[in-house]
């Protein structure tokens, strides 16, 4: 489906959000593909197909997250911060974005999903809108995720 395709970084971007290992990531975007070649019925060309793909995919996401929580071996998961094949930065970028990624893994689901449509330049109404929430709500939660945000990446950075 050609529409998919022109957003599959929406859903590579979810899949890094929400997973570390990298086999669960290809397996998560597979789900992803599959959840929306399902609903896609039920896409009635009210809203944008990328604001209907996100609410697919952030849902499909969560769902296949707590699935991987309760699994008995994924608590001893090595973290894999592996850079995406399309991409390729200098090395302190992907440093960088690396630690983003791991103090990102630190935050709940719905953080997660406030934070990757925040950094996909949704406005505070089209975030509201995906995620059920008031836009005021959805200012007020970015605003603590980003300062929580800063205090693990300074965590983490002094691990090192």
């Amino acid at each position: 489906m050609q529409l998919i395709g022109d957003n599959k970084g929406i859903l590579f971007k979810i899949c890094r959000i929400y997973l570390d290992d990298a086999d669960d990531r290809d397996d998560l975007l597979q789900e992803m593909i599959l959840q929306l070649w399902k609903g896609f019925d039920s896409f009635k060309g009210e809203s944008k197909f990328s604001s209907w793909m996100y609410r697919v995919a952030l849902n499909t996401a969560i769902v296949f997250f707590k699935k991987q929580k309760r699994r008995p071996d994924s608590e001893q998961l090595p973290l894999n911060f592996e850079q995406p094949e399309e991409q390729s930065n200098s090395g302190e970028k992907e440093e960088q974005l690396a630690l983003f990624y791991k103090a990102v893994q630190e935050l709940n689901k719905v953080e997660k999903a406030l934070i990757f449509l925040y950094m996909e330049n949704q406005s505070h109404d089209e975030i509201a809108a995906n995620l059920g929430i008031t836009s005021i709500n959805v200012r007020v939660r970015l605003n603590r995720i980003k300062n929580r945000l800063k205090d693990i990446i300074k965590k983490l950075s002094h691990e090192h």
